[in-house]
């Protein structure tokens, strides 16, 4: 017999992180930083050391003043990136150390 209503394990998942939506911004930010190396290349994530979110705030800390103020001239653009990698507005702004 089967239920007219029945949805799969994963679109009954999805549909309870979207009600707990604090644990799905963790969730998502924390995929951010498990995916920069994917999102943003092996020779980005190479100079990277230290990634944190703050009130939807990125913060790059990389090893390289001349990549940091490559990418802070693209700001915009990586912003628009991440959030589309996502699916999501995950993060408002970029900070580059």
């Amino acid at each position: 017999m089967k239920r007219q209503n029945a949805q799969t394990l994963g679109e009954a998942i999805r549909l309870f992180l979207e009600e707990q939506h604090k644990l799905n911004s963790k969730l998502l930010e924390t995929r951010l930083i498990n995916s920069w190396g994917e999102i943003m290349g092996n020779g980005v994530a190479n100079y990277t050391t230290h990634l944190e979110i703050k009130h939807k705030k990125l913060y790059v800390t990389l090893s390289s003043s001349l990549l940091r103020h490559n990418l802070m001239m693209s700001r915009h653009e990586l912003i628009i990136k991440i959030n589309l990698y996502l699916e999501s507005e995950v993060i408002t702004d970029i900070i580059f150390r």
